[in-house]
């Protein structure tokens, strides 16, 4: 089997002009990271579950992603996170909503999972159950960056005069994600967020839906996706492609951009990653642009934040 793995950091990419050349530059570096991570499992013969697991948990250490260091802030000046993974081999999948005290919480997720049941935890259960788990945990203005205070406070000046519905995909929204096929021909999916700036206390997003923001299938595709969780929730979108797939026999860009095309009639930022049984990836969205990347099968390391993709070496 071909192995492969792609990673997004959100569709809510800034404008080039506001970050200089060496933040954008250290983003890129994080997103090269990410997929060294997931792909030295994979190359080892690992799993695509542990692969798609470590991609996401580097992103979530990095400040430039809307998922844990550097999460959003919600109304009250809080974080509150969400996560989720699926094994595509047992459809077995895990996932955490509202938590605050997780330093990684797809790690949790994927503990969960293992764990079996229940499949989903909500809010202070889910910080609970990662502490008692051993889980890293941290305080919650761990996740706070100064950049996610200018964007609270830009979303909260747009609410006072009316043009929260302008705000740039950038100021809302953001989110991580990882696809992966093993050597086994196995896939999985990870992804995690911080969700929407400004967002009330208590909303939840379609990242740790299962079906919706995240979902992985053996035999027809593995789904991470960004943008206005609402909607991805609204269309069952990572289920959508895989029933698109399996029962009308598209292909994977076919049924990703069948999905994509009607997202996008809402006018909201969207995108995605996904993966194929047979190692194919596609990255598409709408937006100016997507943080993005993928490792070719010749170990070559492909990120980008806008439209061009820059090689980073190997993996």
């Amino acid at each position: 089997m071909t192995i492969a793995l792609a990673i997004h950091g959100g569709c809510g990419t800034l404008p080039k002009a506001e970050m200089t050349d060496g933040e954008w530059a250290q983003a890129r570096a994080d997103l090269a990271s990410s997929l060294r991570a997931g792909w030295a499992i994979l190359t080892k013969g690992g799993g695509a579950v542990d692969a798609v697991e470590a991609a996401v948990r580097v992103m979530e250490d990095s400040p430039h992603f809307n998922a844990g260091h550097g999460a959003a802030f919600n109304a009250d000046g809080d974080h509150e996170l969400d996560a989720s993974i699926m094994d595509g081999a047992t459809l077995a999948a895990g996932a955490l909503c509202g938590v605050r005290r997780i330093r990684n919480p797809v790690s949790a997720a994927k503990v969960l999972m293992l764990r079996g049941d229940p499949l989903l935890l909500a809010g202070a259960a889910g910080d609970i159950f990662a502490e008692h788990e051993g889980l890293d945990m941290v305080e919650n203005d761990y996740f706070s960056t100064e950049r996610r205070r200018k964007n609270l406070s830009s979303m909260k000046i747009r609410e006072l005069v009316g043009t929260a519905g302008q705000a740039s995909e950038a100021e809302k929204h953001g989110t991580v994600g990882a696809v992966a096929c093993d050597a086994k021909g196995h896939l999985a999916a990870a992804t995690s967020t911080g969700g929407y700036t400004n967002k009330p206390v208590g909303r939840v997003g379609d990242s740790p839906i299962i079906g919706a923001g995240t979902y992985a299938r053996d035999g027809r595709c593995a789904v991470s996706g960004t943008g206005k969780g609402e909607y991805f929730i609204r269309y069952c979108v990572g289920h959508e492609i895989a029933s698109l797939i399996a029962y009308k026999g598209l292909s994977l860009k076919e049924a990703t951009d069948t999905v994509l095309g009607e997202l996008g009639a809402h006018k909201i930022g969207a995108g995605l990653v996904a993966i194929g049984p047979d190692g194919g990836i596609v990255a598409p969205y709408n937006t100016d642009g997507m943080y993005r990347g993928w490792v070719t099968p010749d170990g070559l390391v492909h990120v980008a934040t806008h439209g061009d993709v820059e090689v980073a070496g190997q993996a």
